[in-house]
């Protein structure tokens, strides 16, 4: 039952937003007239370009007395008489500027005062300390280089209105400085993986996001039609089997970031467009790949302390390689193997109160794993230990054909990657990927996908070299990085339900 509080509660907000959205449309209008004003004295309200010299941040490292010549938004505006006080905010920071009326002119100090906060500005002048022990900008000169029609977010410092935030964002990056700050670190960190893996030798390749057959992951497509050739295309869900082509081409050591899409469910995790870490490389095995993801994390760890931030985990110290069985026997109580069939996996996840499922082990496995198991997993752990016939492109062990030479990355409860040792034999993957295909058909989300791709096996007949792959997703690295708690937080554009 709803509570009279409860129900006063949203009428009252809703009378709020209301007078917001009718303050709003004033403020537009208010705008406008300015604008047009404006245009009627002949003052360009949008110059082609401006030539600032300096960012803010470089101008406030110059001394008292130099000249530098600045432009960004008014942030704040102070009008005392002939005089006045404001801030203009670039990508690095804000810069104060005074000016004055006697200093400019009364033309230009009155054209000065119509401006609004929310206005792009540039101003000249000479550097100088204020009363308060501010570096500000006294200004010669000062046009207008851009008129904002909407005004800022009332109480502009607090956008706190998540759904506002997650659709605008670039009036969440403009008025919350930690939301700025988290994707330039998003930035940094992309950069740092960048030169992680350049520093070892590996090549970034760009491979298409537009496949005739999807692969390289189980998932459901997305689906689209090229004219042209009058063909039905697929975003891709991995750009995997398009990587390995280059190792059979020669190329022994290969990397992308970039985006993938899968047209599947949105939750904290999950995003049907999101940025993957692929790395391949010869002459390697699911081992190399143990050491390389350990450097890339821990990699990315030292340059967010270096920079300043703390990690929610640590993630240079107390790595852990942990079986999923063990693991799965250790946090249910219950004792699981990897000889455990469909029925005794649905019995023991019944016991468990997780539902038992008809669509396969794995998912069964997988269900009861992400309930009892993940959350434990805050340390840096590499889980082994899956079963090969559930990871369809890795090589077996060979000391257990029934275990894949496969491990996965779980930090602070959740997967961050994934990676084995590459299946190289063209005739086992032709049969690995016909099996799948017999799978899919049977399933409504797959009826699209009608053959397997052969021209990938036959790439794998021409010869390619034993090899290890990884993928990290840099959606969830970056979540860990900044303890945000929505995968929402850490997209600059996330996918969102439509407004109707």
């Amino acid at each position: 039952m709803i509570s009279v509080f409860k129900i006063k509660s949203a009428i009252k907000n809703k009378v709020k937003q209301r007078k917001m959205n009718d303050q709003n449309k004033d403020q537009f209008e208010i705008r406008k007239e300015k604008l047009e004003s404006f245009q009627s004295k002949n003052i360009e309200a949008y110059p082609n370009s401006y030539n600032k010299k300096l960012d803010a941040a470089e101008a406030l490292r110059k001394e008292e007395g130099e000249s530098v010549k600045v432009a960004g938004r008014i942030m704040s505006k102070r009008v005392m008489g002939g005089s006045a006080f404001c801030h203009v905010k670039d990508s690095t920071g804000k810069i104060q500027f005074y000016i004055r009326k006697n200093k400019v002119g009364p033309e230009k100090y009155n054209f000065f005062k119509e401006i609004d906060i929310g206005d792009f500005v540039g101003v000249k002048g000479e550097l100088f300390i204020t009363n308060t022990g501010e570096k500000t900008v006294l200004a010669e000169d000062m046009k207008l280089l851009g008129k904002s029609l909407r005004p800022l977010p009332e109480k502009w410092h607090k956008l706190q209105d998540t759904e506002t935030r997650y659709r605008k964002r670039y009036l969440d990056i403009l008025v919350n400085n930690d939301s700025s700050l988290l994707f330039k670190l998003r930035s940094r960190t992309i950069s740092r993986i960048r030169s992680i893996l350049e520093d070892k030798n590996f090549i970034e390749v760009e491979t298409p996001m537009l496949q005739p057959i999807p692969g390289g992951a189980v998932a459901r497509p997305f689906k689209t039609h090229h004219n042209t050739f009058d063909t039905d295309l697929f975003l891709r869900i991995a750009p995997e089997l398009y990587l390995k082509r280059l190792l059979v081409g020669g190329w022994d050591r290969v990397f992308e970031i970039g985006r993938n899409f899968r047209n599947e469910g949105i939750s904290t995790t999950h995003n049907p467009e999101f940025t993957m870490l692929e790395v391949y490389s010869a002459y390697t095995d699911y081992r190399f790949m143990m050491e390389l993801s350990r450097n890339i994390i821990s990699g990315v760890g030292e340059m967010i302390k270096e920079a300043g931030y703390e990690a929610s985990v640590d993630l240079t110290n107390g790595w852990q390689e942990k079986n999923i069985w063990e693991l799965m026997s250790k946090y249910t109580g219950i004792e699981f193997d990897p000889g455990d069939s469909f029925d005794e996996l649905n019995k023991k996840a019944d016991k468990l109160d997780i539902p038992p499922g008809k669509d396969s082990p794995e998912k069964v496995a997988d269900r009861i794993f992400s309930k009892y198991v993940e959350p434990e997993l805050i340390s840096p752990t590499l889980v082994t230990g899956y079963l090969s016939k559930f990871s369809p492109l890795a090589k077996s062990s060979p000391e257990d054909e029934r275990i894949a030479e496969r491990f996965e990355i779980f930090i602070g409860g959740q997967e961050i990657g994934n990676a084995y040792s590459e299946q190289n034999n063209p005739l086992i993957q032709r049969e690995i990927f016909t099996r799948q295909l017999k799978e899919k058909t049977a399933e409504p989300d797959f009826s699209d996908i009608t053959e397997i791709d052969s021209d990938y096996i036959e790439a794998l007949e021409y010869g390619m070299p034993p090899a290890s792959g990884l993928g990290i997703g840099i959606d969830r690295l970056i979540m860990l990085l900044t303890g945000a708690e929505s995968i929402r937080e850490v997209i600059l554009f996330p996918m969102l339900k439509p407004l109707r």
